[in-house]
């Protein structure tokens, strides 16, 4: 079972992380493995778009990039922020559905090597910021389930840009919400998904698409710093979420 409130095993809460007066705290952020060309080579790699360390760095953290693991646990003791970037849909297993025409892309391994990484960080309270993928990842971890396609779900045709393709739209943020907090209850995001959350589960949602009230952010309030957001921040200049986070991982 992926589900928190399922899981039967506990992992224990070790100590925060500290950062040393003046130090740059270390943000560990995923990746994915996948066939990659560069100089005359063509490869299998481990890959991540340069918007994410770029912001981290901007934030004045230090970034480290986590590809897929059988165990990535005891890297937990080496970080003290966690980014769950964006990348290929889920396996629809993860959210109990099976393959809709258009889930055509997903990988096992990234799947399980995330979950770990996000349920120890959580037990840790370890500050995260879930990206696209990562925010549905952070649902289907608290109960939530996903639409697979939004534009064959009803009232979210057309939702925005994917498959290469970036689009922007309004999104309304909850009064007294820590995005809210942070950048206001009126913020425009970008679109380069075509599957989205259906149900946050345990999460308590934050903000929705302005023109289909599609979840665009959700939060745990119980923990230091916990967020996800639908849209990529790094890439449209919303530098608060990794400054806040950097900050959280600070302290």
């Amino acid at each position: 079972p992926l589900s928190l409130k399922q899981r039967e095993v506990e992992v224990p809460v070790l100590p925060r992380a500290r950062v040393a007066d003046g130090a740059r705290p270390v943000i560990g952020v995923t990746c994915f493995v996948r066939d990659a060309s560069y100089a005359d080579w063509s490869m299998n790699s481990a890959i991540l778009p340069s918007t994410y360390t770029t912001a981290i760095r901007r934030a004045a953290g230090t970034p480290v990039i986590i590809p897929p693991s059988e165990d990535p646990g005891p890297l937990l003791d080496r970080i003290d922020g966690l980014v769950i970037a964006g990348g290929p849909d889920l396996d629809p297993a993860t959210h109990y559905q099976e393959p809709d025409p258009m889930t055509k892309e997903y990988y096992a391994e990234q799947d399980a090597s995330e979950i770990a990484l996000l349920e120890g960080a959580l037990e840790r309270d370890m500050p995260i910021l879930c990206v696209c993928r990562g925010m549905q990842l952070l649902c289907v971890l608290h109960g939530g389930s996903l639409h697979q396609h939004l534009d064959t779900t009803p009232g979210h045709e057309g939702h925005g840009g994917y498959s290469g393709v970036a689009t922007e739209h309004g999104v309304v943020a909850k009064e007294g919400s820590m995005i809210a907090a942070l950048m206001g209850t009126q913020i425009t995001a970008n679109s380069t998904h075509h599957q989205g959350v259906a149900d946050a589960g345990e999460l308590i949602i934050t903000a929705l698409a302005e023109h289909d009230g599609l979840i665009e952010a959700v939060e745990r309030p119980d923990l230091r710093f916990c967020i996800g957001v639908q849209w990529h921040p790094e890439r449209i200049g919303h530098d608060v979420l990794y400054s806040a986070l950097v900050d959280a991982a600070r302290g």
